[in-house]
């Protein structure tokens, strides 16, 4: 692919853009009532990273403002799903712990997802689509590192 050629690359992100708004809509239907899709996301983070980050490491994670992070993490203490310690490393900061109900909310929502999923394994090439994730996984890796660059 030409380097002056931006076109291929959009349409790839444009795909990407359109999947996630129609896979956000059929995960919010299977969330709690009052869950949406960010609070969703922040459980499944902390699964796949592990318990412990700051507030501002998981508003970094997301590029979203900090502001926006702390009423997303006390929405979800309050549903008693995450926890925030002091951090004993710097006592002014917080770090933030998926709860046993987090996890369970987390879990939950994906075997709700399971008929979803059924379904759409019905109208795809499921081989195709699993030979594509290590090329989806490096680019979120590759993306990941140009972000905590910047």
């Amino acid at each position: 692919m030409p380097e002056n050629n931006p076109f291929p690359l959009f349409e790839i992100f444009n795909e990407i853009g359109i999947i996630e708004q129609l896979s956000r809509a059929r995960l919010e239907a299977r969330l709690p009532d009052g869950m949406i899709a960010p609070h969703f996301s922040v459980l499944n983070h902390l699964i796949r990273v592990g318990d412990g980050p700051t507030p501002i490491k998981l508003a970094r994670a997301f590029q979203v403002p900090k502001t926006s992070m702390t009423h997303t993490l006390k929405m979800l203490e309050k549903r008693g799903m995450v926890e925030t310690r002091s951090n004993p490393d710097d006592g002014r900061s917080k770090q933030v712990w998926l709860t046993p109900k987090g996890r369970e909310t987390r879990d939950q929502t994906i075997a709700a997802l399971a008929q979803d999923f059924s379904e759409l394994a019905q109208g795809i090439d499921m081989e195709a689509l699993i030979e594509i994730q290590p090329a989806l996984t490096a680019l979120r890796k590759h993306l990941d590192a140009s972000r905590d660059k910047s």
